[in-house]
């Protein structure tokens, strides 16, 4: 068995590390000879900056944590025998990135016991760093978020996003879009995920949904969302991360607005 870690320890080293590949990603942005390939579908994007920005992170946990495991959007798992599995995306907004827009992020998170403890969204443009360790609250910039108060959906700025098979896939979130937004305030799109989920947690979106989300996508803005005394709710099981995020009036609201599509 594994001694637990001290978390505020390795969430004051994380941030280092998270903050120059930052820096790096924010210099390079709009950059005219940037190296960009597709994955999954042709709207699904890397860049070699995704690529250097992953290299750096995981260089990092496997000099100061080389028994964990590790789960990379662009490597994959590298599977240890251990209690401890970091999550990284290390550029969530992608296709921002490619097209020169400043909306993206890095999110990692640590979970013990497949438990988040320890998440990290850091906006480099805009030098938004979003902390959490479980129990301990969320915090942008050092200062403790809440999520939203509101309860109504007409007085909400939501934000949403869609599947890279939209084109292919029925479950396409289009439906649900369609729905909600004309009962929202508005119902912003940004493109990045563990952004978008951060947000709530400030309080600077009032909820969140979306379909077929990865872990690394999702897993950091979760513990956010949560610690800053949100709530996160999968309401399908047939589109990967498929979840609902909001305070727990606003959840309930979406959920069962979604229900009556589905």
């Amino acid at each position: 068995m594994q001694s637990k870690l001290d978390l505020t320890q390795v969430l004051a080293r994380l941030k280092q590390v998270v903050m120059a590949v930052g820096a790096m990603q924010k210099a390079n942005l709009g950059r005219q000879n940037l190296t960009i390939a597709t994955k999954s579908t042709g709207i699904d994007l890397v860049t070699e900056i995704d690529r250097q920005s992953e290299q750096t992170i995981i260089a990092f946990l496997q000099e100061h944590y080389p028994d964990h495991s590790i789960l990379a959007e662009e490597s994959g798992l590298t599977a240890h025998v251990s209690d401890y599995t970091w999550i990284i995306d290390p550029l969530d907004g992608t296709t921002n990135y490619a097209q020169g827009l400043p909306v993206f992020a890095i999110s990692v998170a640590l979970q013990y016991r497949q438990e988040t403890v320890l998440a990290l969204v850091y906006a480099p443009v805009i030098d938004q760093l979003f902390t959490a360790i479980k129990g301990q609250g969320a915090y942008l910039n050092g200062r403790r978020i809440t999520v939203s108060t509101k309860t109504e959906l007409i007085d909400c700025v939501l934000a949403t996003g869609f599947p890279y098979d939209i084109a292919t896939h029925p479950a396409n979130n289009i439906p649900y879009f369609s729905h909600i937004v004309v009962q929202a305030r508005a119902v912003r799109r940004l493109g990045a995920a563990a952004y978008d989920l951060a947000c709530v947690a400030a309080g600077l979106f009032d909820g969140y949904w979306e379909m077929q989300l990865a872990p690394w996508d999702a897993a950091a803005g979760i513990l956010l969302v949560k610690e800053a005394g949100g709530q996160v709710v999968h309401f399908r099981q047939d589109r990967g991360v498929s979840i609902i995020a909001a305070n727990t009036v606003i959840c309930s609201i979406l959920e069962e607005q979604i229900r009556q599509i589905s």
